[in-house]
């Protein structure tokens, strides 16, 4: 989700994962968003020693054979506070966790969830296994260490252990999680989930709710279809990956965003102008954003890679 320094850490993991671990994280609030889901909203922002590296949206259903945990967060120390509020709420066992995408913000709570209870399935998406067995679980946990000033020591990668992928649906206590997949969009690896008796749907980072995040790892054609994918499916309750759950009007909004963008990268495109040139008349266009998150540190990014897009459209 973030790239704002760029840090790339030449720490040995293993060794710091071996030391004590970093202080907890502290109780967000837990609200009940359906009639059996929850949500811990987290702060919008990046890491930072502040938010310990929490950010993200972890969130739970309750069902007849346990608790489904939704992206337990970025950190150990994330996944027990997660867990902590889920036995605010029950204390039934936790039946499984899923994850959305690889972007480790997201899944390194993981973690605490397997160490509580060590059998629990994790499910995510091939294409994020994939990418975890390459390294890019270190490369998260390298870089949430730095940029917390050490906040989430102790943290180990565990990704999920099941695949699951377009149409494929797990069912927990008679409540079905249908996975929906729209090919790379905000990443290679985003799966959006569907509760359908409670009318719930877990976005990932392919919508976000007033913030903007990176794309360097997506398409901006491929996230704008996988919010239409989003956009027919029959729910009332959409979580975004970062922001407040919302309706529908917040995938919307992210549409609209994404959409403005790639149309006004195109518009001066065609006008000869390179993406430097161009970036000051595109913020201009899409100052209704401004006083989003992540505006400012990630517009530049953004009209590069949706100039990209363009030009190899152009030339196919």
């Amino acid at each position: 989700m973030f790239q704002k320094l760029g840090i790339v850490l030449t720490l040995s993991f293993s060794a710091v994962a071996a030391a004590e671990r970093g202080p907890a994280v502290p109780d967000y609030p837990v609200e009940q968003v359906a009639a059996h889901t929850y949500v811990i909203h987290g702060p919008v922002g990046y890491p930072s020693p502040e938010n310990q590296g929490f950010m993200n949206n972890p969130a739970f259903v309750v069902t007849p054979a346990g608790v489904v945990v939704v992206d337990p967060g970025s950190s150990v120390q994330t996944g027990e506070m997660v867990l902590r509020q889920v036995r605010r709420i029950t204390d039934r066992p936790i039946a499984a966790v899923l994850n959305t995408h690889a972007h480790g913000d997201h899944w390194l709570g993981n973690h605490a969830i397997r160490e509580a209870e060590p059998s629990v399935p994790i499910y995510g998406h091939p294409n994020m296994i994939a990418a975890i067995e390459k390294g890019v679980g270190h490369t998260w946990a390298d870089n949430m260490l730095q940029l917390t000033e050490g906040a989430t020591r102790g943290t180990e990668v565990v990704g999920p252990n099941h695949a699951v992928d377009h149409g494929d649906v797990l069912t927990f206590g008679q409540v079905d999680f249908r996975f929906h997949y729209a090919g790379t969009a905000h990443s290679t690896s985003d799966v959006m989930i569907e509760v359908p008796t409670e009318k719930a749907v877990f976005l990932g980072d392919n919508v976000n709710n007033q913030r903007i995040v990176r794309m360097d790892d997506g398409t901006f054609a491929g996230n704008i279809a996988a919010i239409d994918m989003a956009l027919g499916v029959p729910g009332e309750v959409f979580i975004p990956g970062h922001g407040r759950t919302g309706d529908r009007s917040i995938v919307q909004a992210y549409r609209d965003y994404l959409d403005s963008l790639q149309a006004e990268v195109a518009r001066f495109y065609e006008e000869g102008l390179s993406d430097f040139e161009m970036k000051p008349r595109v913020a201009e266009a899409l100052a209704r954003f401004r006083e989003w998150p992540g505006f400012d540190d990630e517009l530049g990014k953004h009209i590069s890679l949706s100039y990209l897009e363009i030009e190899a459209k152009a030339f196919q």
